[in-house]
Protein backbone atom coordinates (compact mmCIF):
# COMPACT_ATOMS: atom_id res chain seq x y z
CA UNK A 1 0.00 0.00 0.00
CA UNK A 2 2.06 3.16 -0.69
CA UNK A 3 1.02 6.37 1.30
CA UNK A 4 -0.10 9.88 -0.46
CA UNK A 5 3.78 10.93 0.07
CA UNK A 6 5.21 7.91 -2.12
CA UNK A 7 3.01 8.18 -4.65
CA UNK A 8 3.45 12.22 -5.15
CA UNK A 9 7.65 11.30 -4.98
CA UNK A 10 8.95 14.31 -7.07
CA UNK A 11 5.41 15.77 -7.78
CA UNK A 12 4.33 19.32 -6.34
CA UNK A 13 2.86 19.29 -3.34
CA UNK A 14 -0.29 17.96 -2.35
CA UNK A 15 -2.98 19.36 -0.16
CA UNK A 16 -4.36 15.77 -0.05
CA UNK A 17 -2.72 14.25 3.47
CA UNK A 18 -1.01 11.34 3.06
CA UNK A 19 -3.05 8.51 4.99
CA UNK A 20 -2.65 4.94 5.57
CA UNK A 21 -4.88 2.39 7.51
CA UNK A 22 -4.67 2.09 10.86
CA UNK A 23 -4.70 -1.43 10.41
CA UNK A 24 -2.03 -1.37 8.94
CA UNK A 25 -0.44 1.11 10.97
CA UNK A 26 -1.00 -1.30 14.16
CA UNK A 27 -0.32 -4.19 12.18
CA UNK A 28 3.41 -2.48 11.17
CA UNK A 29 3.55 -1.68 14.97
CA UNK A 30 2.78 -5.02 15.87
CA UNK A 31 5.01 -6.25 13.62
CA UNK A 32 7.84 -3.96 15.08
CA UNK A 33 7.21 -5.14 18.84
CA UNK A 34 6.86 -8.52 18.29
CA UNK A 35 10.00 -9.10 16.55
CA UNK A 36 12.87 -6.20 16.68
CA UNK A 37 11.87 -4.91 19.69
CA UNK A 38 11.32 -8.10 21.64
CA UNK A 39 14.31 -9.79 20.23
CA UNK A 40 16.51 -5.97 21.75
CA UNK A 41 14.48 -6.45 25.12
CA UNK A 42 15.76 -9.94 25.32
CA UNK A 43 19.22 -9.94 24.03
CA UNK A 44 20.19 -6.31 25.75
CA UNK A 45 17.90 -6.56 29.14
CA UNK A 46 16.35 -3.14 28.28
CA UNK A 47 13.12 -2.23 27.97
CA UNK A 48 14.26 -0.32 24.63
CA UNK A 49 12.19 2.81 23.27
CA UNK A 50 9.14 2.32 20.83
CA UNK A 51 8.41 5.39 19.61
CA UNK A 52 9.92 8.84 19.41
CA UNK A 53 7.88 11.98 20.02
CA UNK A 54 9.28 15.92 18.45
CA UNK A 55 6.67 18.65 18.72
CA UNK A 56 5.96 20.41 15.49
CA UNK A 57 7.81 23.97 16.31
CA UNK A 58 11.20 21.67 16.36
CA UNK A 59 10.57 19.80 12.67
CA UNK A 60 9.41 22.77 11.15
CA UNK A 61 12.66 24.73 12.53
CA UNK A 62 14.75 22.02 11.25
CA UNK A 63 13.52 21.65 7.77
CA UNK A 64 13.19 25.74 7.82
CA UNK A 65 17.08 25.56 8.06
CA UNK A 66 17.75 22.82 5.39
CA UNK A 67 15.93 25.47 3.13
CA UNK A 68 17.61 28.21 4.20
CA UNK A 69 21.17 26.54 4.54
CA UNK A 70 20.44 24.68 0.91
CA UNK A 71 19.32 28.31 -0.48
CA UNK A 72 22.71 29.70 0.64
CA UNK A 73 24.64 27.21 -1.21
CA UNK A 74 22.74 27.27 -4.31
CA UNK A 75 19.77 29.70 -5.00
CA UNK A 76 18.52 27.65 -7.89
CA UNK A 77 17.56 24.26 -5.74
CA UNK A 78 14.40 23.02 -6.03
CA UNK A 79 12.44 22.26 -2.56
CA UNK A 80 11.66 18.33 -4.70
CA UNK A 81 15.77 18.15 -4.58
CA UNK A 82 15.73 18.65 -0.47
CA UNK A 83 14.42 15.77 2.16
CA UNK A 84 15.44 14.14 5.53
CA UNK A 85 16.46 10.57 5.95
CA UNK A 86 16.07 8.81 9.70
CA UNK A 87 18.40 6.99 10.93
CA UNK A 88 17.73 4.61 13.31
CA UNK A 89 20.52 5.35 16.22
CA UNK A 90 20.83 3.98 19.89
CA UNK A 91 21.86 6.34 22.85
CA UNK A 92 25.36 5.28 24.72
CA UNK A 93 24.75 3.18 27.82
CA UNK A 94 26.39 6.33 29.94
CA UNK A 95 24.35 9.57 27.63
CA UNK A 96 26.04 13.30 28.11
CA UNK A 97 24.15 15.91 28.90
CA UNK A 98 21.61 17.17 27.76
CA UNK A 99 20.16 13.60 27.00
CA UNK A 100 18.41 12.10 30.17
CA UNK A 101 20.46 9.30 32.20
CA UNK A 102 17.24 6.65 31.44
CA UNK A 103 18.24 7.26 27.72
CA UNK A 104 21.12 5.04 27.86
CA UNK A 105 21.24 2.20 25.36
CA UNK A 106 17.67 3.00 24.08
CA UNK A 107 16.55 3.66 20.44
CA UNK A 108 16.29 7.09 18.88
CA UNK A 109 16.21 8.62 15.73
CA UNK A 110 18.67 11.06 14.00
CA UNK A 111 17.36 13.24 11.14
CA UNK A 112 20.33 14.22 8.44
CA UNK A 113 19.12 16.63 5.37
CA UNK A 114 19.45 15.14 2.21
CA UNK A 115 19.66 16.57 -1.54
CA UNK A 116 19.78 15.34 -4.99
CA UNK A 117 22.91 15.68 -6.84
CA UNK A 118 22.60 13.78 -10.51
CA UNK A 119 20.18 11.39 -9.49
CA UNK A 120 21.41 10.45 -6.35
CA UNK A 121 20.51 10.76 -2.90
CA UNK A 122 23.08 12.41 -0.29
CA UNK A 123 23.36 13.27 3.25
CA UNK A 124 23.73 17.32 2.61
CA UNK A 125 25.61 18.69 5.09
CA UNK A 126 25.72 22.32 4.29
CA UNK A 127 28.60 23.16 6.84
CA UNK A 128 31.36 20.87 5.19
CA UNK A 129 32.95 21.26 1.90
CA UNK A 130 30.16 21.56 -1.42
CA UNK A 131 27.81 20.95 1.31
CA UNK A 132 28.04 17.36 0.46
CA UNK A 133 28.33 15.02 4.28
CA UNK A 134 31.66 13.55 4.23
CA UNK A 135 31.23 11.71 7.21
CA UNK A 136 33.42 11.18 10.15
CA UNK A 137 37.23 12.19 9.71
CA UNK A 138 40.14 12.07 12.62
CA UNK A 139 41.55 15.21 10.38
CA UNK A 140 39.19 17.75 10.65
CA UNK A 141 35.77 17.29 12.70
CA UNK A 142 33.23 19.31 11.72
CA UNK A 143 29.61 19.54 12.77
CA UNK A 144 26.51 18.13 11.29
CA UNK A 145 23.42 19.79 10.49
CA UNK A 146 21.02 17.17 12.06
CA UNK A 147 18.36 16.75 14.78
CA UNK A 148 17.91 14.67 17.65
CA UNK A 149 16.59 13.85 21.31
CA UNK A 150 12.89 13.70 20.83
CA UNK A 151 11.02 12.45 23.76
CA UNK A 152 11.12 8.92 24.16
CA UNK A 153 8.71 6.08 25.40
CA UNK A 154 9.99 4.03 27.24
CA UNK A 155 11.34 5.59 29.53
CA UNK A 156 9.01 8.35 29.84
CA UNK A 157 5.30 7.51 30.16
CA UNK A 158 2.82 7.66 27.50
CA UNK A 159 -1.08 7.09 28.69
CA UNK A 160 -2.37 7.96 25.55
CA UNK A 161 -0.70 6.33 22.52
CA UNK A 162 -2.96 5.23 19.85
CA UNK A 163 -0.81 2.24 18.58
Amino acid sequence: MKSESTENKGKPHSSVPSTLPTTLVQSLVDNYRDNQLSFINENLGIDDAHSIWFDLPTLKSFIQNIEEQAQLIDPNIPDADLGVRFYYAAYPEVPQDPIPSDYGKRHTLVMIPTKIEAGLNYDFNPFEEEGRALGVTAIKPVMAMAQNHGCLVPPNASQVESY
